[in-house]
């Protein structure tokens, strides 16, 4: 085959996903738009995630392919369109890398990793004032705070907007939090829970269904805050909860299955049983002590 006179293993895989894209190739491929990739690049991450966290690394390295792949197709139909390449996209990143890591490659210092953070940010910022010149100076430009993505060009404006929202809320909080606009401990940040717990408690009573949609987001974001003291990744701690309670609901499932009870046949006291035995078993080993 073809394919296998190319040693390279990255060029090799860039030319099959080019032979799937060309005359003759393959028909689900070619259908393909970059906004019908959009499922498949956020799936494939997740599962690069799900490996990371189960410790397979011989997983994480075939979830890791399957990413590369999804760069490397919407390149390719980039390409097939007269649009950028995977070449320009690796030249691309390799200049940028560069230029942000002055500590590394340049004569300027990062003794932190703090330091290295504030720097990323000022060079970024840099870039997108540059951009902006470029772009005012091809076209007349509408200085109204817009950048040639459409994004605004304020502190926040780049934290994508399609990032899982527990995701989205910590980068929110740690930008702003660089420039100063953020609590001075946890303490207070646990008076802001408790202050917001009150809130949706009275929405709940008495308020509206977009007052109780309002006050429960801002307990969730008052919730991430703590995260942030705490050094904990919110959306990590929040996916590892949601794992240990389908684990536990699975056991329960099971076990109804031993006892010739199904699930739906079971009062809620009955299934409450099974729910602490498991709680018990992973207190015994060591799983989830302090979970509810």
């Amino acid at each position: 085959m073809v394919y296998d006179e190319i040693s390279d293993p990255f060029r090799r895989l860039v030319r099959i996903m080019q032979r799937l894209q060309e005359p003759g190739g393959c028909p689900w491929d070619l259908e393909q738009t970059h906004e019908s990739l959009k499922p498949y690049m956020i799936e494939e991450a997740y599962e690069a995630l799900d490996a990371i966290d189960a410790g397979d690394r011989e997983s994480l390295k075939e979830e890791l392919g399957d990413v590369l792949l999804q760069v490397i197709f919407h390149s390719v139909l980039s390409a097939r369109n007269g649009g950028f390449t995977i070449d320009q996209v690796c030249e691309g990143t390799s200049t940028k890398m560069v230029r942000r890591h002055p500590h590394v490659f340049g004569e300027t210092e990062a003794a932190t990793a703090a330091d290295v953070l504030n720097q990323w940010e000022t060079l970024k910022k840099q870039e997108r004032a540059d951009k902006k010149n470029e772009k005012a100076a091809g076209t007349a430009f509408d200085d109204s705070q817009k950048s040639p993505n459409g994004k605004g060009e304020g502190l926040l404006a780049h934290v994508p907007r399609n990032l899982p929202a527990l995701l989205r809320a910590q980068r929110l909080q740690e930008k702003a939090a660089r420039v100063g606009f953020d609590w001075p401990d946890a303490v207070p940040v646990l008076d802001k829970i408790e202050e917001e717990i009150a809130e949706l408690r009275s929405a709940i009573n008495s308020g509206t269904e977009a007052q109780k949609r309002e006050e429960f987001g801002d307990l969730m974001f008052a919730l991430v805050n703590m995260a942030r003291f705490l050094g904990i990744d919110a959306e990590d701690s929040t996916r590892e909860a949601d794992n240990k309670f389908q684990r536990r609901f699975e056991y329960m499932e099971k076990r109804s299955k031993e006892i010739g009870r199904p699930l739906d046949s079971m009062t809620l006291e009955e299934m409450d049983v099974l729910w602490n035995e498991i709680r018990s078993a992973d207190k015994e080993q060591g799983k989830g002590e302090t979970a509810g």
